[in-house]
């Protein structure tokens, strides 16, 4: 991200913490019915304004660790287990099997145990619907009293649990086009109710659908994930419709359960207005005051200030966003007359549907943001070019290669409490990746450790708080190397692992998987931040 254009830092910043920056829509006040917007104490936490806890970070500040279920838990889409939506691909060996992941469906106390002797209160996890609901003949009860369990030895050890109940998975049975089915909000939001009746009475922090932007691309426009489709726009825009209508029946599901719930879905960060920050307008849009038949007008004016906010950087970004908006079938086309027979903008009617008929005016609690590199034309380069451990001959970055900038992070929280200024922010999800082949590690080609992007972008959080933006969470993906969508190769973990030694076919690093003490630098992290002691951001 282009940290040198400081002007638009200040545009942007709030430093009396009031929230009352930058209205959601410019020719039209905030909202503030039901108490929502701009009054954080609307679901039992601090103002922006209000009390400051150790190294000026909000009281009850939640400092975490995130997993996902498929890609810790292990037992999937083998002989006997259940299956999800990879099940095809890794039976054809387009994909490294899952195997055993990490263990932690069998051996949970290990990674909760931890996650506390960090100083974390909260832990990330997701509750897989593969799992609890493997064929149509009904629910596995026995998997569900289970994820109670792993939940009350979350509580137990000090642990808000931020539970996840989709995380790019589904089962196998409902197929892997099941996103673009007409009832696949109604077939989630069924999920939905039974995995919050049996754990709501423990569960305060939800998200409804992890990553709605990457899931939707990934699956049919970069063919990434399954189906393993690429350049289909309309099928992309048919998932993101049905996801986003997913999500406000799940948080109506949450609320009706539990009514001081806290439930928001995250996005992948990304550069490209139609591929992030737009699907976050769209669930907030009622809440502006904004009529249903304006909202293309809107949306076209919400990208021109998201797009001032944060700036094209290069030639090749602003080429891949004017391209963004020119094939978005959102943009408004003037003159344009309604939404049928071609006239008009075609927009996410289910999505729209489920937003304006919902009897929450706002489905969405906190801003929630995953970070690592979000400017969209860094994500390319020649082929051929140098990377950990060989050359890569595509086009496109590896997760390894993906740029660190924290000052683009405190930047990006301030422009994310510009645009909605009445919603606390969590950072659901900030790592970095390095590469391990069969045993053999490779560092990184820019030098970057663990240890110096915990500090920096933490960091980068701490300053964004000073600022006036209301970030109240910080969940550090991830707690220990995983299986990172098909391949074991990508390393996140604070604690790396050890796949060829161990009692149960593995075992757990003290280290990272460079060697490095990243798990004792983030607990000196969060110990020094809740004593007041910003030294520990320093380097070493």
């Amino acid at each position: 991200m282009d940290t040198g254009s400081s002007g638009a830092q200040a545009t942007i910043a709030d430093p009396a913490g009031t929230g009352g920056v930058a209205p959601l829509a410019a020719s039209r006040p905030s909202s503030t019915r039901n108490g929502k917007v701009g009054a954080l104490t609307a679901n039992g936490d601090p103002p922006a304004d209000g009390p400051r806890g150790g190294g000026g970070l909000p009281d009850r500040f939640l400092f975490g660790v995130a997993t996902a279920g498929f890609q810790v838990e292990g037992g999937y889409n083998g002989p006997g287990e259940p299956a999800n939506n990879w099940l095809a691909w890794e039976q054809v060996g387009r994909v490294e099997p899952s195997g055993n992941a990490v263990g932690f469906w069998d051996r949970p106390e290990e990674a909760l145990d931890r996650a506390a002797a960090l100083g974390c209160n909260s832990f990330r996890l997701g509750v897989e619907w593969a799992r609890v609901l493997p064929d149509e003949r009904g629910p596995d009860r026995a998997a569900l009293a289970r994820y109670g369990d792993i939940v009350s030895g979350c509580v137990e050890r000090g642990l808000e649990p931020l539970v996840t109940l989709h995380h790019f998975t589904h089962p196998a049975w409902l197929g892997e086009d099941f996103w673009l089915r007409p009832d696949a909000p109604d077939r989630y939001r069924a999920w939905a109710e039974m995995a919050v009746d049996a754990l709501a009475a423990s569960v305060r922090h939800w998200v409804t659908i992890n990553e709605v932007n990457v899931l939707a691309t990934a699956s049919w426009l970069l063919g990434m994930f399954p189906p393993g489709r690429s350049l289909v726009f309309d099928d992309a825009a048919v998932a993101a419709d049905n996801l986003l209508a997913a999500h406000v029946l799940g948080y109506e599901v949450i609320h009706g359960a539990r009514p001081d719930a806290i439930v928001t879905t995250n996005n992948a960060c990304l550069s490209l207005y139609e591929y992030d920050r737009m699907l976050t307008d769209l669930l907030v849009a009622r809440s502006a005051g904004v009529d249903r038949g304006e909202m293309a007008a809107w949306l076209d004016e919400r990208r021109r200030r998201h797009d001032s906010l944060l700036p094209a950087n290069s030639a090749p970004e602003r080429v891949l966003r004017r391209l963004s908006a020119a094939m978005s079938p959102y943009r408004h086309q003037r003159g344009g007359g309604g939404t049928r027979g071609g006239h008009g903008p075609r927009l996410p009617r289910r999505a729209l549907d489920a937003i304006y008929d919902s009897p929450h005016e706002r489905t969405l609690d906190a801003l929630a943001l995953d970070y690592y590199d979000p400017m969209a034309a860094r994500h390319f380069r020649v082929p051929g070019h140098r990377t950990a451990g060989g050359r890569n001959h595509l086009p496109t970055r590896e997760l390894w290669d993906d740029v660190p900038d924290p000052a683009g992070l405190s930047r990006w929280l301030g422009v994310q409490h510009a645009l909605v200024p009445g919603l606390p922010l969590w950072v659901v999800e900030n790592g970095m990746c390095n590469r391990v082949v069969n045993g053999r590690s490779y560092i990184r080609q820019d030098g970057w450790d663990r240890p110096r992007y915990l500090r920096e972008n933490i960091g980068a959080v701490v300053e964004a708080i000073d600022q006036g933006v209301p970030v109240t969470g910080y969940w550090h993906w991830s707690l220990v190397d995983n299986y990172e969508w098909g391949s074991f190769e990508p390393r996140f973990g604070l604690h790396g692992v050890d796949r060829h030694r161990g009692e149960h076919g593995m075992r757990w690093l003290d280290s990272d998987s460079l060697g490095d003490d990243s798990a004792g630098t983030y607990r000196a992290i969060i110990a020094g931040l809740r004593a007041g002691d910003r030294s520990v951001l320093r380097p070493h």
